[in-house]
């Protein structure tokens, strides 16, 4: 939901039963991703289409630690953000209405990503990265990646998570539960829960294996589940507007602990008992449970730490935050092709390639937020994104 903001162009601090910040964090989640992106192609783990990877261990540990943070909370925190507003929506548009516009809104950019963004970037890391000097044309003779989802995982996940929600909620027949506001103890051991379901489902399916084609990492859709039902909750229950700072402010302190402390001690079990890097990730190991468990508390805490931070100090909004607001979905959809250019682009440099993140990354970010301000002041693109 985005608020408008009104003259004069100063900051402007909203009243209490207004959610400016939620659309504040978005924006911040979606530099995030950027800068995430970015950093997995210049060293972070995780694979993204071109990546170039340092071997400055000063510099990887850093990044490492970026990636896993990053991972830990943000795309779960989306979905609780983008299900916030869904019970909300249903009630006022009816469901054929609300259907409609969410296929409208997600079924034309996942289109347009799969069968046309992707394969752009592709031949771009394939001719430019690769020196594979031949036509996009002859590039597109032998392709067969038309169904590639690439980021949009994420907006095709979230339709298959609301189509759910609408089928459960039309054969409940009782009356919607209202949910007591969680204090930070028991999201403590909520999040704990997660970590658990989320190891014995990387038994399976550990992390950095992909549903194919839909791009889909389940050994993290444990979280993504609770936090795109938690969010539904929070809307059903108005957990929004019972939000209090001071109730919460040591959720900020436990993330620091979790990420100054725990991931250090991450990496001292890792040599301690000499563990393959794999284990972390997957499988029936102690250390996938250790990792599970952090990635969840870490998770939980950061997320609810931010909306509470939000509340307070980031509801506030101007014509520039809401002109973010307004273009963060396009962002979202875009910035890959920014960050691959730039990447491309950067390829020749002579210089370490966490230098190049330091500028691409940046550079990235400000660059996809302009082109997607640009796009969605298109005639006919400014009603889907």
């Amino acid at each position: 939901m985005s608020v408008i903001a009104k003259e004069p162009a100063t900051l402007q601090k909203q009243p209490k039963n207004k959610v400016v910040y939620i659309d504040n964090l978005k924006v911040i989640l979606t530099a995030l991703v950027i800068l995430h992106h970015a950093c997995v192609t210049y060293g972070g783990p995780g694979s993204w289409y071109y990546s170039e990877k340092t071997a400055n261990a000063g510099a990887i540990i850093p990044m490492t630690i970026f990636v896993s943070t990053n991972q830990a909370f943000f795309m779960g925190f989306f979905f609780f953000l983008s299900a916030l507003f869904i019970p909300s929506s249903l009630n006022k548009k009816g469901t054929a209405v609300f259907i409609k516009d969410r296929l409208l809104r997600f079924g034309i950019p996942l289109f347009f990503y799969s069968f046309i963004l992707s394969p752009i970037m592709d031949y771009l890391v394939y001719y430019y990265g690769g020196e594979h000097y031949i036509t996009f044309l002859q590039f597109l003779s032998g392709y067969d990646g038309w169904i590639s989802f690439g980021v949009m995982w994420f907006v095709l996940a979230l339709l298959l998570f609301t189509g759910v929600y609408i089928l459960i909620r039309r054969f409940l027949t009782s009356e919607t539960e209202i949910w007591k506001l969680p204090s930070v103890n028991r999201i403590l051991l909520v999040a704990i829960a997660i970590g658990f379901v989320s190891f014995l489902v990387r038994i399976i399916f550990p992390v950095g294996w992909v549903l194919s084609p839909f791009g889909f990492q389940l050994g993290h859709f444990p979280q993504y589940i609770a936090m795109f039902t938690f969010g539904l909750i929070a809307a059903n229950s108005k957990w929004l507007d019972q939000l209090e700072y001071s109730r919460y402010k040591k959720s900020a302190t436990i993330t620091a602990c979790l990420i100054l402390i725990g991931f250090p001690v991450i990496y001292t079990f890792k040599f301690v008992f000499d563990s393959a890097l794999g284990w972390f990730s997957g499988g029936f190991h102690p250390e996938s449970l250790l990792y599970a468990s952090w990635e969840q508390l870490t998770g939980f805490t950061i997320s609810t730490a931010l909306i509470c931070f939000g509340k307070r100090y980031w509801n506030t909004t101007s014509p520039f935050l809401t002109a973010l607001a307004r273009c963060s979905f396009g962002v979202y959809i875009l910035h890959p092709l920014v960050l691959i250019s730039l990447s491309l682009i950067a390829k020749s440099w002579p210089i370490d390639p966490a230098l190049k993140f330091l500028i691409v990354g940046p550079v990235g970010v400000a660059l996809s937020f302009l082109l997607g301000y640009i796009v969605v002041r298109i005639p006919g693109v400014n009603k889907v994104l």
